[in-house]
């Protein structure tokens, strides 16, 4: 029984500073933020005055801007995902294959992920400007010409690039390791049934890839869900509000307008979304996953 006791003392020694720490980082501010979103406060006064739902009438009934906001980062997401798990997996395909400088290129696609994402941003966004500008002295090709970060036909386009661009190289390692993973002698069965390549791949290889496509698409989803940094260095939402995404509406209204009650009824509807969608994709996704 001392022994018992002894160790029971020691696990809530040891994990009562951790459970400390997140209450106070997580989930104190949480609750915090669910009894300001009924309040309009600047964020600064010592009082903040109740009102109610008045905050989230606001947001679906009287301004447009977090709706559009939403429809942004909705956009955004589903380009995200899509782009960055078909070239992930189509280079991961590539990489597995047994050529010369093949851990080389499996270097020079993950360099990117491992630079802050605002870097990536002001490194783009001279890019864009600066550099186009530059090809377009020496080609003369309309392409270069164009106004990549200043038309809102195309700042969307430039953005999800820089995104797709940045993060590939993470989840070409993850499709690698799934590839890898694959037991060979399933392989070599499909051959011996006289399956040919892309029967191979598409039959046996994709379904066999379950858990890897459940991480990968989990990531991507959140990852594109809150976008901020990269815009932020990019386009600050601009032009006007045309990559104004829900991330950065939300620290617009709480720290630039002063809005904090509004801000904070924002995350709270926005958790909301992203928590629905999140667990429903990982449903979906979990599935259709193959038992090996």
């Amino acid at each position: 029984m001392k022994r018992k006791t002894k160790r029971q003392i020691e696990t809530i020694l040891f994990s009562a500073p951790a459970i400390i720490l997140v209450c106070m980082m997580m989930y104190i501010p949480f609750v915090m933020s669910g009894y300001y979103s009924l309040t309009e406060w600047n964020g600064i006064s010592k009082d903040a005055t109740f009102i109610g739902l008045k905050n989230f009438k606001t947001i679906f009934l009287e301004s447009r801007d977090f709706l559009d906001s939403l429809w942004f980062t909705t956009k955004y997401t589903i380009v995200f995902v899509i782009f960055s798990n078909v070239f992930a997996i189509a280079l991961a395909v590539i990489l597995t294959k047994k050529f010369k400088l093949a851990n080389l290129f499996r270097g020079i696609f993950f360099i990117p992920y491992i630079m802050s994402m605002t870097i990536v941003g002001f490194i783009w966004k001279f890019i864009f400007t600066s550099g186009f500008e530059k090809l377009y002295e020496i080609t003369n090709w309309n392409i270069w010409n164009y106004s990549w970060l200043g038309d809102n036909n195309l700042v969307f386009f430039s953005v999800a690039f820089v995104g797709v661009w940045q993060s590939l190289g993470f989840y070409i390692v993850l499709y690698i390791a799934g590839l890898q993973a694959v037991p060979q002698d399933v392989l070599e069965a499909a051959i011996v049934d006289g399956a040919n390549g892309r029967q191979k791949f598409f039959r046996v290889t994709l379904p066999l890839l379950g858990p890897s496509f459940t991480t990968c698409i989990f990531m991507s989803l959140t990852n594109g869900l809150k976008v901020f940094d990269i815009i932020l260095a990019l386009t600050k939402g601009g032009p006007g509000t045309a990559t104004n995404s829900v991330t950065m509406q939300i620290y617009k209204e709480a720290f630039t307008n002063n809005h904090y009650g509004t801000g904070a009824a924002q995350s709270i509807i926005y958790f909301l979304f992203v928590l629905i969608v999140t667990q429903l994709v990982l449903k979906g996704f979990n599935k259709k996953e193959v038992d090996l």
